[in-house]
């Protein structure tokens, strides 16, 4: 099975590289890329899990409409994914919920910091997929955490796949960055290996962010944007033809 999930936040980067960047303007680049997301999966008929800010739930109900009618699901991304709080966990639920109204079942801490599960249950979340088990300077060290999905006090986590042996991260910034092939290849093994592959993409990767030096971000994170990153999402689904795509929900409810 396949699992791909989308981070659909305000777009905040500039900021984390002390540019002032207002909320608006970061809308309207969140905006674009998760209308291009949505037309890839549209094109494949694939469905997805959408985690989402409550600020881009409030600030792009359109999209959220088009999200929800196409059979996506929602899930929360916390409420302002600059400045995350500990009230988010249920206050993003609630909102969410009222938005779409629909249940939201599952949790996704910005840029997938720790959480409290025992937060996460006392709202009423199912599962929470906060989790990158692998090392990554200045960002992650998780290699002593389970690497495939696993239960932790009565909540079902979904970490993002990483490769069985080396534990190298195949979520976003890896499909920017390595070959194609190379990265087609690791997808392959590790689905092989675990009977199941998920990753998350966000949405101002897909906006060419290699034509705006004003926002101060790394070659890393814009090599590869754009309508390349758009070609190379078409090309991943394209690849995985023949496995079944699923949301997170559905994943658990065929799983457990």
């Amino acid at each position: 099975m396949i699992l791909l999930s989308f981070d659909i936040e305000e777009f905040d980067v500039p900021r984390e590289h002390g540019v002032d960047y207002p909320l608006e303007e970061g809308m309207k680049v969140s905006a674009e890329g998760t209308n291009t997301i949505l037309n890839i999966l549209r094109k494949h008929n694939v469905k997805a899990t959408f985690f989402c800010t409550v600020n881009f739930a409030q600030n792009a109900p359109e999209i959220m409409e088009k999200i929800i009618s196409e059979g996506h699901e929602v899930a929360s991304h916390g409420v302002d994914h600059f400045n995350p709080k500990e009230t988010d966990f249920a206050k993003s639920k609630e909102i969410l919920e009222e938005i779409t109204n629909t249940r939201i079942a599952g949790y996704r801490q910005p840029r997938m910091f720790p959480v409290k599960d025992e937060e996460i249950k006392r709202v009423g979340y199912v599962y929470n997929s906060s989790l990158n088990p692998a090392f990554i300077p200045g960002r992650y060290m998780n290699l002593n955490t389970p690497r495939t999905y696993f239960k932790k006090d009565g909540v079902i986590q979904i970490p993002a796949s990483v490769t069985p042996l080396l534990r190298f991260p195949l979520f976003w910034l890896s499909l920017h960055n390595l070959p194609e092939k190379a990265y087609h290849m690791l997808v392959r093994r590790t689905l092989k290996r675990d009977g199941y592959f998920t990753t998350y993409f966000h949405p101002w990767e897909f906006y060419e962010l290699k034509d705006h030096p004003e926002f101060k971000i790394p070659f890393i994170i814009k090599r590869n944007s754009g309508r390349k990153m758009a070609e190379r999402l078409d090309n991943l689904i394209e690849m995985l033809e023949g496995h079944r795509f699923v949301t997170y929900s559905e994943f658990i409810e065929s799983t457990f």
